[in-house]
């Protein structure tokens, strides 16, 4: 149910990837002012994953979820009112923060719910049921936005509805007899103070290379799509049909891959290939953007992704206590978050400045570095907690 709220909710997920192409063209804002005015997303994002996992901490998973979901249904429908410059980055940064206070909430609750010994394939059925949606709202997003960018926004916000709704309607008695079990057993059993992982070194280094490879990767969402319209040429419909092919891709591959990782290989050598599968399928686009090999990049940052993202989450999930696991996604969640606020502006500066071919090269080689960076990095940072 956790996964079906989640494809709910990012079947709506069809405004992020256009923002860019809705500023630079509906706007007719510069593509450097477009970086800066999504970075405001990251900013928010930073702000929602820190509050979220504090939140969840304090008053539980189940409150966070339902009322982010909720409040963010208003916010998206404020966003076509706003036209410039300063507008647009304050309502994008105001809904970055509800939306994102989600994230570390619903990564408790899926700690809550999975057995241990499944837990990387709980996260991967829940990144699922994201790219799932993430396969429906770009495509549905392309066309609508060829019709009129307020579909964009006001779909968003009816999939957020929904997803609300869902997530409360079966969630709501089952969260109050685990409130009844969670007292029963603090009565019997001293809960033991657990460290802050703001304090935790080793996760600190680990969250710094989380954040390098989300610069890598969030290209997807802020600069590759201005890439396809401006360098390749696609419309925005092809554009839509690339993103969902992408996650219908991640969808059909995830489970399988997964699986194969964890049978084969250790978290150490699975981090290490789909990094550089990430960084090998940009930096390949500095030498061919021909559908074909559009099509081909895309493939392998899919199967980059797969054995990189669901992991992070688990390596996450090793590190922290029992009691502080949303302070511990939180953190994580913020290395993203960061990203998302770098990532824009730099993307979109290198491009401006120096060109495409340059950001996907100097994209490949950093990915390559921090692929190297997390084969050391992991076992360094496990290796006293028992996995």
């Amino acid at each position: 149910m956790l996964a079906l709220v989640m494809l709910i909710n990012r079947s709506g997920s069809m405004v992020l990837p256009f923002l860019g192409v809705y500023m630079t063209t509906h706007l007719h804002f510069s593509i450097e002012n477009t970086g800066i005015v999504l970075s405001f997303f990251g900013i928010g994002s930073v702000i929602g994953s820190w509050l979220g996992g504090y939140i969840t901490d304090k008053v539980g998973e189940y409150k966070v979820q339902y009322v982010s979901l909720l409040l963010s249904v208003p916010l998206f429908c404020l966003i076509p009112i706003f036209k410039t410059e300063v507008g647009v980055a304050l309502i994008i940064l105001l809904q970055s923060i509800v939306s994102d206070a989600f994230r570390p909430a619903n990564s408790v609750a899926i700690t809550k719910y999975a057995k241990p010994e499944n837990i990387t394939r709980a996260f991967s059925l829940n990144r699922m049921a994201v790219n799932l949606g993430f396969s429906i709202g770009p495509a549905l997003g392309g066309i609508l936005s060829a019709i009129s960018y307020e579909f964009l926004f006001y779909s968003n916000a009816l999939a957020a509805l929904l997803a609300g709704l869902l997530y409360i309607s079966f969630f709501y008695n089952r969260n109050k007899l685990a409130k009844i079990k969670a007292k029963k057993v603090k009565e019997v059993i001293e809960i033991k103070k657990e460290n802050s992982p703001y304090f935790d070194g080793k996760f600190l280094i680990y969250c710094l290379f989380c954040m390098l490879f989300s610069i890598c990767f969030f290209q997807l969402f802020s600069t590759l799509t201005i890439f396809y319209k401006d360098t390749a040429h696609l419309s925005q419909q092809n554009i839509g049909f690339i993103l969902g092919y992408s996650g219908f891709l991640v969808v059909l591959l995830e489970m399988g891959l997964v699986q194969i990782a964890e049978k084969y290989f250790s978290l150490a050598i699975t981090m290490l290939i789909g990094t550089f599968i990430c960084g090998f399928s940009y930096a390949m686009l500095a030498f061919d953007y021909s559908l074909i090999a559009l099509l081909i990049s895309m493939t392998l940052l899919c199967i980059g992704e797969i054995w990189t993202l669901p992991f992070m989450s688990t390596i996450t999930a090793l590190r922290s206590g029992e009691n502080n696991k949303g302070a511990y996604m939180g953190l994580n969640g913020i290395s993203f978050s960061i990203a998302f606020i770098i990532t824009p502006y730099l993307g979109t500066l290198i491009a401006e400045k120096f060109g495409f071919n340059i950001l996907w090269i100097g994209t490949g080689i950093l990915a390559t570095i921090i692929a190297i960076g997390f084969y050391f990095i992991v076992p360094w940072m496990i290796k006293d907690k028992k996995v």
